[in-house]
C-alpha cells in the first residue's frame, strides 16, 4: 500500500493535520501489525521505499531527497522530526507536567482554591469544599522561531546524519530559549527559603518543603549544579537512564543556564507547569521542496502556566 501513495506538496496545508497524521490516513499503520515494517510509521516507510537512508554507514546525502518531486515533498518533515528530536530531548519535557494545544494566542485555564483543611467529616456537617473555576489571567502565547540560512548548493552533499545533528542542536537550542519562560513562571509567587550560602542543609530544607507533594526534580544553574555535585554527603549519589543525578533525597538534579546563580527550583513535575501551545513546530515547507533552503523558518507559540503552587518551592541565594 506505501508504494502506491501519491505524494503531493498540499499534503502540508490540509487543516488540522500533519504530514505524518495525512500519510497515516493513506497508509494506516495499523495494516502492518506482525509484518516485517511494523515497526516504521508512515513517513518512515517512504523513506524505505525511495530507499533514502538517513543515517549508518549508508547514510544517504541531502541531494537524494531531491531525485524526484515525490521524494522531495519528503524532505520538510524529515527537517522537522529533526528538530523536534532536538527539542523534545531537552530539559523542558523533563519539567512539564502537562501539554495543552490552544487554538487561540491566549489560554484561560482554570485554577483551584484547595485551601480548605482535609479532614474527617461528622454526618451532620457538610464536606470541605475545593472550589475550581475559571482564571482570570490569560497566558499570552509568544513566538519562538529561528531563521536558518543554508543554500541548497552549500548543503545538497552533506550527509543526512550529519546535517541532522545541525538540526537536532537547533531544536534543542529553541527549546533552551523556551525553557527560561518556564522557569520565570515556576519562580513567579514560589514559597522561598533564603539563605547567605549554599549547604546540603538547605537542600535537605528545601526537600522537607513539599507536604503532600514530592520534590522530584531539583533545578540549578550549571555553576550551582556544579557545587551541589561536589558536596560531601553526595559523593555516593548515583545516575538515572539519562546521566543525571540523582540526589540522597530521590529528586533528580537538572541544571540548565535558563535558572540564575541565586536561585534553585524544586518542583514536583508531576503537578508543577503546564505547556501551552497554539501548534506544533511550524515550518516553511514550499521553500524547501522547491530547494529554496536561503531562509528555513521554524517557529512555535507557546506559554506556561503554573497548575498547583504548593508543587513548587525555591531556595534563594543571597547576594550580600
Amino acid at each position: 500500500m506505501y508504494n502506491e501513495i501519491k505524494l503531493e506538496k498540499g499534503m502540508y496545508n490540509l487543516s488540522e493535520k500533519s504530514f505524518t497524521s495525512a500519510l497515516e490516513e493513506l497508509d494506516p499503520s495499523s495494516a502492518y501489525i506482525g509484518t516485517e515494517l511494523e515497526s516504521l510509521d508512515a513517513f518512515e516507510r517512504q523513506l524505505k521505499r525511495y530507499n533514502i537512508k538517513v543515517c549508518g554507514t549508508e547514510c544517504d546525502r541531502v541531494e537524494k531527497f531531491f531525485n524526484s518531486t515525490e521524494t522531495a515533498v519528503l524532505f520538510p518533515e524529515y527537517v522537522k522530526r529533526c528538530i523536534l528530536k532536538g527539542f523534545d530531548n531537552t530539559v523542558l519535557s523533563s519539567v512539564t507536567a502537562v501539554k495543552t494545544v490552544c487554538e487561540s494566542g491566549q489560554y484561560l485555564g482554570c485554577i483551584m482554591n484547595d485551601t480548605n483543611e482535609y479532614t474527617t467529616t461528622t454526618q451532620t456537617n457538610s464536606l470541605p469544599v475545593s472550589v475550581v473555576k475559571e482564571g482570570t489571567t490569560a497566558v499570552v502565547l509568544e513566538k519562538f522561531g529561528r531563521l536558518i540560512n543554508a543554500s541548497y548548493e552549500a548543503v545538497r552533499k552533506q550527509r543526512l546524519d550529519v546535517f541532522g545533528v545541525m538540526l537536532r542542536s537547533i531544536g534543542v537550542k529553541l527549546a533552551n530559549a523556551i525553557l527560561t519562560k518556564a522557569m520565570d513562571t515556576l519562580i513567579n509567587d514560589a514559597e522561598s527559603i533564603s539563605v547567605s550560602s549554599l549547604t546540603y542543609a538547605n537542600l535537605a530544607e528545601l526537600y522537607g518543603s513539599f507536604d503532600c507533594f514530592d520534590m522530584t526534580t531539583v533545578i540549578a544553574n550549571p555553576s550551582i549544579a556544579s557545587k551541589i555535585a561536589a558536596m560531601e554527603q553526595l559523593s555516593d549519589s548515583k545516575t538515572n537512564a539519562d546521566g543525571r543525578m540523582i540526589l540522597p533525597f530521590g529528586s533528580e538534579l537538572i541544571k540548565t543556564s535558563a535558572v540564575d546563580e541565586n536561585t534553585i527550583i524544586g518542583i514536583d513535575k508531576n503537578f508543577a507547569l503546564e505547556f501551552i501551545t497554539s501548534s506544533g513546530l511550524v515550518l516553511e515547507t514550499d521553500k524547501l521542496i522547491d530547494r529554496q533552503l536561503d531562509q528555513i523558518t521554524v517557529s512555535i507559540s507557546c506559554g506556561f502556566r503554573k497548575i498547583t503552587p504548593d508543587a513548587v518551592n525555591i531556595i534563594t541565594i543571597s547576594t550580600n
